[in-house]
């Protein structure tokens, strides 16, 4: 035999157990994990002597901003940027120029993205209410990983763009869409069977709020948190629920930022509702109360909270409320970011420094490293419905393996990011535990933080796993 790619020595992680062994790949798919030695040559061979061998890691909640924005970021940038950081997935948010709102747009992005890519990538398909709630069927049997409602948004009625400081009477912008409008997108989307995601704020609260705050001139982070509490996404998450309930639609409540929201989650769970949840790290690693020390790159909707959210969070982690962390990777040019915090767009990257963050959190005890392999690959693929061919080290699996060197101390910095964008709130962080190789269906599209290949990603159908 053979062997294109053989990991010798290495631990394997799994969210159950941990174990030496061997892994011999062949046509980009795992052949065996074992303890013994096979017989044949291998084109590569790498010693995981001391290190951690994890299923593929992925970022399920990634905007390239492709095509758009791509003065800000586009794929190529993004998933190389993925690919440094130990990612081999990534879920492509559909909120792009156009959006993918019809299996047509879903097929130029598919083409789009193709010969951009440097890890596999699954796309989002978006909810706009009635403007194309008869293409959801139709986007689902195209493949879309799953279905996306920014709830609260306005939307352009010429572009379908999502209009994000919406105000009454503005031309050719349709309102935020009512309850009747949202009941149709879930109960449409739970005919599928896929996940229906949710950006969980309530606009109509916000608007009032924030025009108070303004009107009394507020413009520090605790005003921005005023007119954005965390009420505002309690209200949308109860909805939410609300909705699943009677639809039956599978719900995932996208970037849980607040002890609110964990809590009606994980009250859903234990009545038996498919109720699923996500957070980010800026939710785990930052509070309010860093914003004098961090400053405006930490800005996101929605908001970072305070401690006893972030706390919440965690235990959140620890129980299963939260389902799996991802980045909401977002960025915006540092002109677009220097400027006054009331004025600034919302979001920053954070496709590369997701793993480094995550495994830094198991280095120092406060997850453990099977909750890394759950929480970065095993829960989000068997939630998007595409495990075990991703996110396992199964016998005839695809061979996307993120290979960790748990001693590694290192510093964060801005300028060694690969993204287009540099804005991170996490510049000079210190951290444990790094991500040495990123190996994509067999590819090594990383070793030792060089970027060894040429864009070798595909596209991740669910409907043809």
């Amino acid at each position: 035999m053979k062997w294109d790619l053989v990991i010798k020595n290495g631990t394997v992680v799994t969210n159950q157990e941990e174990f030496r062994a061997n892994l011999f790949i062949k046509d980009g798919v795992i052949q065996a994990v074992t303890t013994e030695e096979l017989p044949g040559e291998a084109t590569e061979t790498i010693d995981a002597a001391g290190k951690y061998v994890f299923p593929g890691f992925m970022d399920t909640h990634v905007h390239s901003r492709d095509p758009g924005a791509t003065y800000k970021e586009d794929f190529y940038h993004s998933t190389l940027a993925a690919a440094a950081g130990g990612i081999t997935a990534v879920f492509e948010m559909p909120n792009t120029n156009p959006p993918i709102n019809n299996p047509e747009n879903f097929q130029k992005q598919v083409d789009n993205l193709a010969s951009k890519a440097f890890v596999d990538y699954g796309i989002w398909a978006i909810c706009l209410g009635h403007l194309n709630l008869d293409k959801l069927a139709s986007l689902h049997e195209a493949g879309v990983i799953g279905f996306k409602f920014f709830w609260g948004y306005a939307v352009h009625a010429k572009t379908y763009q999502l209009m994000y400081n919406y105000k009454t009477g503005m031309e050719d912008v349709i309102p935020p869409f009512g309850d009747g409008d949202v009941y149709d997108m879930f109960a449409e989307v739970a005919k599928t069977g896929q996940m229906l995601a949710i950006h969980a704020e309530n606009n109509d609260l916000i608007q009032h709020l924030t025009n108070k705050v303004e009107a009394r001139g507020g413009r520090t982070y605790e005003d921005l948190l005023e007119g954005r509490p965390n009420l505002a996404e309690e209200l949308t998450v109860h909805s939410g629920i609300a909705m699943a309930k009677q639809t039956g639609a599978r719900l995932h409540i996208l970037h849980v930022s607040t002890a609110e929201a964990v809590e009606a989650i994980r009250q859903a769970q234990e009545e038996g509702y498919p109720i699923t949840a996500e957070t980010c790290p800026h939710y785990l690693f930052l509070s309010a109360e860093d914003y004098d020390k961090v400053g405006p790159q930490m800005k996101v909707y929605p908001p970072v909270k305070y401690k006893k959210d972030q706390e919440a969070l965690w235990e959140g982690i620890k129980d299963g409320t939260i389902s799996f962390v991802c980045s909401d990777h977002a960025p915006h040019t540092e002109e677009e970011k220097d400027g006054d915090l009331w004025s600034i767009p919302a979001g920053m990257c954070g496709v590369e420094t997701l793993a480094p963050l995550m495994l830094d959190a198991a280095a120092n005890g406060k997850i453990s490293r099977a909750d890394v392999a759950s929480l970065l690959a095993e829960a989000p693929a068997k939630l998007f419905d595409i495990y075990p061919k991703k996110g396992s080290l199964r016998v005839g699996t695809d061979a996307d393996i993120t290979i960790v060197d748990m001693e590694q101390e290192y510093t964060l910095r801005r300028e060694d990011l690969h993204s287009k964008s540099k804005v991170t709130a996490y510049d000079g962080f210190q951290v444990k535990g790094k991500p040495v190789y990123t190996i994509v269906r067999g590819h090594v599209v990383m070793a030792e933080g060089e970027l060894t290949t040429m864009p070798v990603g595909q596209l991740i159908n669910p409907r043809t796993i």
